[in-house]
């Protein structure tokens, strides 16, 4: 595992690309049914059928063509949280680092405030607040992961700010955006690449227990954690409505996060010679 994470990599390859080619891979439309078909067990089960794999909801629905279209809401919400998120907490890391001060003051105390208020608790808040739409889910988790960011950014900043080759930036009269951006910001890529394939794992979990919730991604789109939520008073008659979506949220996040450790230990110099 140390060498490659195989496993994890193939099932992140197999996330990817459900989550890319849906259309295609989805054997029936996600978001109709059949009442006449509702709650039919998984094929190799008494009663199944080879026409549902997975078996249907309580509303007749696929189950297969809903858990892969809900790996494309999950890539697609935690590529552009992501994004976002990345994108603030760099700016903010890279401005507190390289300033100090009160600029550095500000933006860390705004960092301690959002890691001391619960994560779900300010999701559920806000999405009530404002509604629920996919817009809005990206802007919650983003105020979610770009702390780490931050802080992260930040740490790396004031390490690298020290270094000859930035001393002799400022003696050849390159300008701060320059410094910033030239010789300071490729010094912390390799710790933005780890921490956001660990955040990914984060984002996807978060979104899930959002849609569990039933504040995340508004129905009738398919989300793994609403289709959890569709299920779970019905464990005893149709476990497979939850089970199903639950074993993608819990491999896809297994897989991140393995991969996300052997990519830390790959990345870091110091983790690499102790291996």
């Amino acid at each position: 595992m140390r060498r490659l994470p195989l496993i994890p990599m193939l099932i992140l390859a197999v996330f990817i690309a459900t989550g890319i080619f849906a259309p295609l891979i989805a054997p029936h439309d996600p978001e109709r049914g059949s009442l006449r078909e509702r709650n039919l067990p998984p094929a190799w089960e008494e009663g199944g059928t080879t026409k549902f794999l997975l078996g249907t909801d309580h509303l007749g629905r696929d189950m297969l063509s809903r858990v892969i279209f809900g790996a494309r809401i999950s890539l697609v919400v935690a590529a552009v949280t992501l994004v976002v998120g990345m994108g603030i907490g760099v700016a903010s890391g890279l401005a507190a680092g390289w300033y100090g001060g009160w600029i550095d003051e500000i933006l860390m105390r705004v960092v301690d405030i959002k890691l001391a208020i619960p994560t779900i608790l300010l999701a559920l808040v806000l999405v009530l607040a404002l509604g629920q739409s996919f817009m809005i889910i990206v802007a919650v988790l983003a105020i979610a992961v770009w702390p780490r960011f931050a802080r992260n950014v930040r740490g790396e900043v004031l390490q690298l700010k020290t270094m000859d080759f930035v001393a002799l930036a400022k003696v050849a009269g390159a300008s701060t955006p320059r410094i910033l951006f030239i010789h300071i910001f490729p010094g912390v890529i390799n710790t933005l690449i780890v921490l956001a394939t660990l955040e990914i794992g984060i984002v996807i979990l978060l979104e899930s227990t959002l849609s569990f919730l039933g504040a995340g991604v508004p129905p009738p789109t398919p989300a793994w954690g609403s289709m959890v939520s569709d299920g779970r008073d019905r464990l005893a008659v149709a476990w497979w409505i939850s089970t199903m979506p639950g074993l993608a949220i819990m491999l896809t996040v297994l897989s991140m996060n393995l991969f996300g450790d052997w990519l830390r230990d790959r990345l870091d110099p110091r983790l690499r010679q102790l291996g």
